[in-house]
């Protein structure tokens, strides 16, 4: 009788079904139809493909996989797929009984401030959105500026900033635009339901990159964050990040502290947070690996295949982390963005692409194309990965390839031309 195990995995990228074919495994992948690749359909043993995001839609399909094949662990590297995954690990007997619950937490911000207050720890003045005057009411409250967030989307999308009164009409405008609609770019797999409002955090923002095992917390790396006040978009990201043991400790430990609040207890999580003037506060956190590379440069600078440890460990085939890694090298991302305007020429890609020092490197417009105003993470055009003997020198170098190396010329917007008077 054969003792191969069994993966249902729900969505995900080439790269994690690649961390289950070399466990060896059986994966039953469960796949959007807007997510299909070659690779995917070559590699893994049996494909079924549905919009896991919808339950009544998802649930037969898994039980009928789960009949034929058997399922030893239902599991999600990916963000749309977190909420379905741990739902069917819950209804299967497979978990604890409480991982959707969780997961609903982690991926519902109003969820997670509740949570926290709950528990004693810092949060924001927080709010829901609830109509127009529940702007004026929160702003009277909390003060200027505040922050308006979808309450479950992802990667900036549909964040606002209201800095003052005056704004709370644009930002009413946009909230009732975007409510109940589908987010209409990069993944379109998510839908806006509802917005919450929170008063804005200062300091600069890292992102801890931890797994869990057994309820046991170990921090894999601490990400510098790359931004600018202007906008949403995050710029970049370096590890290790360039901070005091101290104030490595404080981020640290406050999210160690927030993970076992939350009820986090196996797996990646990528969580968000600010060393502000009143200390750590977390901003966001997510229930699996973080995006934008981030993977990629805690492997270069520490060693570490997050991806591979979340495919193995629900299957009990890797053993836990004893203790966090010691850094080996560093890493950067820095992200490729251009004034608005019309794309005429590329170039570059191809030879930074080549250098040894360059894990990845690649932009996604070409002639033709329109660069919007840069607003959040779906509004780059690319992104370099590198790799140095240390963070100082890892972000110098990516920040050259991608000013200097990297060529897109853009046409400026022509500006419209006033009206003339009658």
């Amino acid at each position: 009788m054969s003792t191969r195990k069994t993966v249902l995995l729900i969505g995900g990228v080439d790269a994690h079904v690649d961390r289950f074919t070399a466990l060896g495994v059986k994966i039953v992948l469960i796949q959007h139809p807007d997510k299909v690749t070659e690779h995917q359909m070559r590699a893994v043993d049996v494909l079924l493909v549905v919009d896991y995001t919808d339950w009544d839609t998802v649930r037969p399909y898994a039980e009928a996989a789960r009949a034929v094949h058997g399922v030893d662990a239902v599991v999600s590297l990916t963000e749309p797929g977190l909420n379905p995954a741990s739902r069917l690990g819950d209804l299967f007997g497979l978990t604890d009984g409480r991982r959707y619950e969780v997961s609903r937490r982690m991926r519902d911000k109003w969820l997670m401030r509740r949570r926290l207050a709950d528990r004693g720890l810092p949060v924001p003045h927080t709010a829901q959105v609830s109509d127009r005057a529940s702007l004026d009411a929160f702003g009277e409250r909390a003060g200027y500026p505040f922050i308006v967030k979808p309450v479950s989307t992802t990667a900036g999308f549909g964040l606002l900033r209201a800095e003052s009164p005056r704004d709370l009409d644009r930002v009413w405008a946009r909230v009732r635009e975007l409510d109940g609609g589908r987010t209409d770019r990069g993944s379109t797999m998510f839908t806006v339901d509802g917005f919450l409002m929170e008063s804005y955090i200062d300091g600069p923002e890292f992102s801890v990159e931890a797994l869990s095992f057994a309820g046991r917390h170990v921090v894999v790396a601490v990400t510098e964050k790359l931004t600018a006040e202007e906008h949403f978009a995050e710029l970049g990201h370096a590890v290790p990040a360039r901070l005091s043991g101290t104030d490595r400790q404080r981020l640290t430990g406050a999210v160690e502290e927030f993970l076992t609040a939350m009820g986090v207890t196996d797996g990646p999580s990528h969580t968000e947070i600010r060393l502000s003037s009143r200390g750590p506060v977390v901003i966001e956190s997510h229930n699996r690996l973080g995006g934008g590379h981030i993977v990629d440069l805690v492997e270069a600078a520490y060693g570490i295949d997050m991806i591979a440890y979340g495919a193995a460990w629900p299957l009990g085939l890797v053993e836990p982390l004893a203790a966090p890694p010691e850094p080996k090298a560093a890493a950067a991302m820095r992200a490729v963005v251009r004034e608005p305007g019309t794309v005429t020429a590329v170039s570059g890609v191809e030879r930074v692409r080549a250098r040894p020092d360059v894990l990845a490197a690649q932009v996604s417009v070409r002639p033709g194309d329109t660069v919007r105003p840069l607003g959040d993470n779906w509004d780059r055009l690319g992104s370099v990965v590198v790799t140095a003997a240390d963070t100082d020198s890892a972000v110098e170098l990516c920040e050259r390839l991608v000013r200097q190396e990297i060529r897109i010329r853009v046409e400026p917007a022509a500006a419209p031309v006033p009206a003339r008077a009658a």
